[in-house]
């Protein structure tokens, strides 16, 4: 399996689209922590070596990625919290995450390559849904990779005023030495309440 390519940003860019950008969203499967998305304008001619998905990626090669596309790029990251995720469900609160961070690029793009099979709802521009597209597609890839640094970083500041979760290394993901804590020290404000492991800690105490 190769890694992903330009060819979706380049059918967009012949279609008369100016700009494209990729949209990803990291963190739908923790208990706590927010939901990130990121949206990353890539230059064609001027891409990294090496952008994947970034679940394949070290953590270094993540990093050193993330910094030269937020150095190089048009590029913006929305977080969506807790209150909204419980509010909305994390299916809405993803999507709410994807239209913010493509609103906080510095120029609108002319087309959107989003990763999933659904477009958010509220999205009142060009694009099309990408199957597996942090994989396939590069700008997909890039805002994957700057989503989860930034979530990361999020997590471990999180981890350094709430420890015992251990979320400086699962990032809030449902690990064993996340849900022990969670019967040994109980749910944190920034736990999830309409996640069914955490409601059920609340229902019982």
């Amino acid at each position: 399996m190769s890694g992903p390519d330009f060819s979706f940003e380049s059918a967009a860019l012949a279609r008369g689209a100016r700009r494209v950008a990729g949209v990803d969203e990291v963190g739908r499967g923790p208990l706590a922590g927010p939901v990130t998305a990121a949206a990353v304008v890539l230059v064609p001619g001027d891409i990294p070596e090496g952008l994947n998905d970034s679940k394949k990626l070290s953590a270094p090669r993540r990093e050193a990625l993330a910094g030269w596309i937020m150095a190089h790029c048009d590029w913006a990251v929305a977080h969506v919290g807790v209150a909204e995720i419980d509010a909305l469900n994390i299916h809405h609160a993803a999507h709410l995450a994807m239209c913010r961070a493509i609103a906080g690029l510095r120029q609108p793009p002319g087309h959107v390559l989003v990763d999933g099979n659904r477009l958010p709802r509220d999205l009142n521009l060009s694009a099309e849904a990408v199957v597996k597209g942090d994989a396939r597609c590069l700008s997909i890839a890039a805002a994957s990779i700057v989503a989860k640094v930034l979530r990361d970083r999020i997590m471990v500041d999180l981890a350094q005023q709430h420890p015992g979760y251990g979320w400086e290394a699962n990032a809030g993901y449902p690990t064993a030495v996340h849900k022990q804590a969670l019967l040994d020290l109980g749910v944190t404000p920034h736990h999830r309440r309409s996640f069914r492991p955490i409601h059920n800690i609340l229902c019982k105490d």
